[in-house]
């Protein structure tokens, strides 16, 4: 692979001839020019299952992607799927921007979901677990063992399984029992007469979830290691709970369940006791979807259809393990294998950090930007962690939207509280699937003495910001951190995602109009850096679209680069057609959802869409925008997608310093926008495929071109350090020798 990134798209502009100044186009504003969201999010996680297919993976990543794939698709079908079909049930006939009704955007949902659930358990079974066993790892039914073995698995049954069970039969007597949101069952067909096969009993038996799922058969040390299913162990010992009975058959099966929060804010007189009362209750949501054992009988099949009120098109029969999701473990025998992992990685710290006791002084010295995970996420814990124990620091003020489970961040703003600072923390108690944990963090913090509020009535507060004041030479002095992702070390090494550390009055005078607004709802006359949302972030980031726009028709170089996760908001993809009409080139960067077409001629022949999966989750926000050779950069937590416009408290921080401009430009940007291994490019219908190799002899694949920029800095660093080291020359005593004569 080449050493350096390409040409740099910041790089000052040839000059050129005047052009003519050409005319606003008028944009079309039919549905044909927008890609249906949910189709466009069911592709971006066929990107993801693309990973587990790829033989050039190495073979524990591939069962990590798959894994991930099938999470993600459980998330859809709570939230996406279950927010069509409640729209549906309430009759909305309105169209999405692509032209499809609810109704309709089901039918296309069921249609792509059912052939992907069934693809990918064939590729766990038909591929990665014959590589697997390969590798000594084994999943078996229990038929396949030996007799021996299985004495050992019903030993266990009956010892380790079954007092745990609760077997529910169902007749008039015992109506279908609540079954869990992604629980796992088995469900039963019996016959209490051996010769009557048409009196049939059904029951249903959860899969206790506090056992672990994957039974280690004892010996085969030779062979390796063997695992089965708990549930197969269940369903193969069934009839030992239904004495008198005999078993026709047993089946695993699994429901999705609308798992998303309905809470009306501005009728909950607490709002942490609502969002935890309906945390309880949402395991109670209406069934979604159905996947059952391809085996099961069809009476068993209608049962479970008809008693979880479902329709036929999210019943999906599948061959092999349901939850993939739940089989990581698998990995664990293989875990000292490292040439079946990617490369490891150890995050570098970056070069202004280096060495440095008092990161204030770095701060007050120079902007500091973090490019995660190849810059190490600590300098942010330090931050933090430092604030809570200088004397000089007064005042510690952070927005928390999903942190890790044994936070160092809300431990320090705990002791900071201990030691007498001003300590305000804005939990996000409504974030999606981290509610409970978010709860817990509040209440921790609040009897740690840390004053905490729940942001604005009806929105989230999504941005990442953090503020210390300090004391210093009779003044005080404002730090501010602000970040494109959450304040987690743990996803700090999974995620990439941009940190950018200043000391900048203007920044801090904006961050602490911020945390205004959060704690007391009174927003500034004007912000002197940052854009807010829901208070200018969407008419800001139009501006700055129809600017590069008008420059071009006037004849001025205009271009855009972002880089984001979702791109879905009709009025900005309207913007960037209107900036494509005018001749604006436009690179866009769009890991997931994509809405744009792009290539279209007339409209969109300017714009290019690229999305990356790889070992890394891109997560991070960055914005180029030419401004007539000014070239701006901004970094923001949103995405161009309505929710993060109009109902999230989202905030786009410019980055000024010549230097940082020019590495998010040359550097990540551009390093980014050459990826022709793991990159996919979107075509105008919607469909994705592999970016061709631009330079065959030297293939870019950004993330590991990433981790070497960071290494590479990193031993110049320790090169030069070395050097510039004083050469300390020490005495050398002389022993005395023994002669002859002692």
């Amino acid at each position: 692979m080449e050493d350096h990134p390409p040409p740099s798209p910041s790089a000052d502009p040839s000059p050129e001839p005047p052009k003519a100044t050409v005319p606003a186009a008028v944009v079309p504003t039919g549905p044909e020019l927008h890609i249906n969201r949910e189709l466009s999010w069911l592709a971006f996680d066929q990107r993801v299952l693309d990973e587990a297919y790829d033989p050039n993976v190495p073979l524990l990543e591939r069962l990590k992607f798959i894994t991930i794939a099938a999470d993600n698709l459980d998330e859809f079908f709570m939230v996406r799927v279950a927010g069509l079909m409640e729209q549906v049930a309430s009759g909305v006939k309105e169209p999405s921007a692509d032209g499809m009704s609810p109704a309709e955007q089901l039918a296309a949902v069921a249609k792509r979901t059912r052939p992907m659930i069934q693809e990918m358990a064939a590729a766990f079974c038909d591929d990665l677990l014959p590589r697997l066993e390969l590798e000594g790892v084994r999943l078996v039914k229990p038929a396949q063992l030996t007799a021996t073995e299985r004495e050992y698995l019903h030993g266990h049954f009956r010892d380790e399984v079954l007092p745990i069970l609760t077997p529910l039969a169902i007749d008039p007597g015992h109506p279908f029992p609540h079954v869990r949101n992604r629980s796992l069952n088995v469900v039963a067909m019996l016959s209490g007469s051996p010769r009557q096969e048409a009196s049939r009993a059904f029951a249903v038996i959860q899969v206790p979830s506090v056992l672990p799922r994957l039974v280690r058969i004892p010996g085969r040390q030779v062979e390796g290691v063997t695992f089965v299913l708990l549930e197969d162990i269940i369903a193969d010992s069934v009839g030992e709970l239904f004495p008198g009975f005999r078993c026709l058959g047993a089946w695993s099966f699994r429901v999705i369940r609308n798992f998303d929060l309905s809470i009306d804010e501005e009728d909950a007189e607490d709002l942490i006791e609502s969002v935890s009362e309906e945390v309880r209750r949402r395991d109670r949501g209406n069934a979604v979807s159905l996947t059952v054992d391809t085996d099961a009988a069809p009476a068993a099949v209608d049962l479970l259809r008809e008693s979880l009120e479902l329709d036929g098109q999210f019943v999906i029969p599948v061959r092999g393990p349901l939850a993939i999701r739940d089989l990581r473990t698998m990995a664990d025998p293989l875990a000292d294998r490292a040439d079946l992992r990617d490369e490891p990685f150890a995050p570098q710290v970056s070069a202004p950090l280096r060495h440095q006791a008092d990161l204030f002084a770095v701060i007050a010295r120079e902007d500091v930007l973090l490019h995660h995970p190849y810059d190490a996420f600590d300098p942010v814990v330090a931050f933090i962690e430092q604030a809570a124990t200088d004397p000089r620091v007064l005042a510690i003020k952070q927005t928390l939207y999903r942190t890790s489970g044994d936070s160092p961040i809300v431990s320090a703003l705990m002791r900071a509280a201990d030691n007498g600072k001003q300590v305000a923390a804005l939990v996000e108690i409504k974030a999606r699937f981290d509610e409970e944990n978010n709860i817990q963090w509040a209440r921790a913090l609040e009897t740690a003495g840390v004053h905490v509020v729940y942001g604005l009535l009806g929105l989230k507060t999504h941005c990442k910001a953090a503020l210390v004041v300090r004391r210093e030479e009779g003044r005080l002095r404002r730090y501010v951190h602000l970040g494109t992702g959450n304040y987690n070390p743990t996803t700090a090494r999974l995620y990439t995602d941009l940190s950018f550390f200043s000391a900048r009055p203007e920044l801090g005078e904006d961050a602490t109009a911020l945390f205004n607004l959060l704690t007391s709802c009174t927003a500034p006359v004007e912000w002197r850096k940052l854009t807010v949302a829901p208070l200018g972030l969407f008419e800001r980031t139009l501006g700055l679209i129809e600017r590069e726009a008008a420059n071009a028709r006037g004849g001025q170089p205009a271009r855009i680069i972002a880089k984001m996760n979702s791109l879905v908001d009709p009025d900005v993809i309207r913007a960037l057609y209107r900036g494509s009409q005018a001749g604006v080139q436009i690179d866009l960067l769009v890991r997931g959802i994509c809405c744009l077409r792009p290539g279209i001629p007339g409209v969109s022949e300017n714009i290019r869409v690229r999305s990356t999966v790889d070992r890394f989750l891109e997560h991070s926000r960055v914005f180029f925008f030419e401004a007539g050779g000014a070239h701006e950069v901004y970094a923001s937590s949103a995405d161009w997608m309505p929710r993060n416009f109009q109902r999230r408290v989202e905030v786009m921080f410019p980055i000024e310093d010549p230097a940082l401009k020019r590495r998010v430009v040359d550097e990540i940007l551009a390093v980014s926008l050459a990826d022709d291994v793991k990159a996919s490019l979107l075509r105008p219908d919607g469909t994705y495929e592999r970016a061709p190799t631009q330079v065959p002899a030297a293939p870019c694949r950004s993330q590991e071109r990433f981790m070497r920029i960071a290494r590479d800095t990193a031993r110049r660093i320790e090169v030069r350090e070395r050097r510039e080291r004083p050469f300390i020359v020490r005495p050398v005593r002389n022993r005395p020798t023994k002669t002859d004569g002692d």
